[in-house]
This record gives C-alpha cells, structure tokens and sequence, in this order.
C-alpha cells in the first residue's frame, strides 16, 4: 500500500503481477454524526421488533437507507420526530405507539408529559419508550397511570437485532391450541416446561407475556437439529 498523503491505493499480486483495488477505504468511513446512527439503527430495528409481532409495517421505512434518514432528520434528529404508531395486521384493534425519550434522564414530569400529549389514548393498546439514559425509579412508578402495556428499551439494546445472529435458534410463539395440544401430548403441566423470564432479551423483543409457550429449533453442524419448548415467566 503507497499513501500519498491524499489517498491511499491498494494492490494485490495476482498472477505475480501488481494490480489495483478500484476504490478507497476512506469511502467506507461514515462521515454523518453518530448519535442520527444511533437513532437510525435503533428505529429500524424497533420497526422490524414490530413487524415480527405482526403489526403492519411498511417495508419501505425497514429498508430506508442511512442517507436517506439522514436527508429526513439531519445530524441531529429531533426524537419527537421519530414516533412511530402502528396497527395490528390481524387484529386492528391493536395499536401501538413509539416513542423515542431523548438524550435526558427520564423523570415523573417527561413520563406525565408524555401522557398529556397522547392523543386517542383510548385505541391504544401499547406503548414502547426507548430512552437513552437514566430512568428514575419514581418515573418508573409513574408509568402505571397508562391503563395499557408499556415497555422500556434502552437505545443500545436496539442497534442491534439479536434475532437476525447467526447463532441465535429460531422462536416460534405457540398459540393457546398449540400449548393446549402439546400439554396433553406430552401430558404435562405448564410449571414442568423449561423457563423463559419475562426479561429475557428474546422474551422482551416479542413482547411475550407469563404463561405463552415458544417453540425453540437449534440447528448448526455441532448441535443438530432439536427442538425444545420453553413456557415464559
């Protein structure tokens, strides 16, 4: 590699002769601010979250590109901006609503204030807050004032997708006739099934609740294929 000062130029010997590598590694450096890839990474993973809970998601807004965000919402996107509110594909009476907190420490007033600005709270069924700092126990009290589920994500436990890792087995939620079948098959109660806490990072993703059962399938060369049943708690 011979840098001029300027640019850097890569070459490769193939064939035993020099040949050049079109392109510069400066090209792959992000140049845009950190904290609109943060909010980028974390929406979009939010938003595939959602549709993995079979709420009705564009797949134009999964696949925005970077740039293309960056266009919308600037270097510094205003979090009051990226509220997200979507509707069950198969039950529209299911709603849910998103909202991004901000780089403060969360307290009792932005958790009333929050209450105060929502609209038709009456249609909704959810509401997911993803905070970028400290809550207070004291707002986490607060939240009980919502008569619906209310779930709280830190922003970096959004960047990234943890169903989308190679070594992560695939979970199928079961439905009550499903949990009701495999019971008697293997004539078994619910309390005898391997565990999964509410607070499980695959547990929080789809939002699942005490007492739903999910299929687990591992698969890879070392462990084969198997399948184990886990119920949440």
């Amino acid at each position: 590699m011979a840098v001029n000062g300027t640019a850097a130029i890569e070459w490769e010997k193939v064939g035993g002769e020099a040949e050049e590598v079109k392109g510069c590694l400066s090209k792959l450096i992000d140049d845009g601010t950190v904290e609109s890839h943060r909010y980028y990474l974390s929406r979009r993973t939010t938003l595939e979250m959602l549709r993995d809970r079979g709420y009705s998601v564009p797949s134009h807004d999964i696949h925005l590109s970077l740039s293309d965000f960056r266009h919308m919402h600037g270097p510094s996107p205003h979090p009051d901006r990226l509220r997200l509110t979507l509707t069950h594909s198969s039950n529209p009476s299911k709603r849910v609503l998103v909202i991004f907190c901000g780089p403060g420490i969360v307290k009792v007033n932005a958790i009333r204030n929050i209450a105060g600005q929502i609209v038709n709270r009456d249609t909704l069924t959810g509401l997911i807050l993803i905070v970028e700092n400290h809550i207070t126990s004291q707002a986490l009290k607060a939240v009980n004032i919502f008569s619906f589920k209310v779930e709280i994500f830190q922003i970096t436990d959004l960047l990234v997708n943890i169903t989308k890792h190679v070594l992560k087995p695939k979970h199928q939620l079961l439905t009550d006739k499903q949990k009701k079948n495999l019971l008697k098959k293997y004539n078994i109660e619910e309390k005898q099934l391997p565990r999964m806490l509410q607070t499980d990072a695959i547990a929080r993703y789809y939002g699942l609740e005490r007492g739903q059962v999910v299929k687990v399938t591992y698969s890879g060369e070392i462990t084969q294929m198997h399948v184990t049943y886990r119920c949440v708690w």
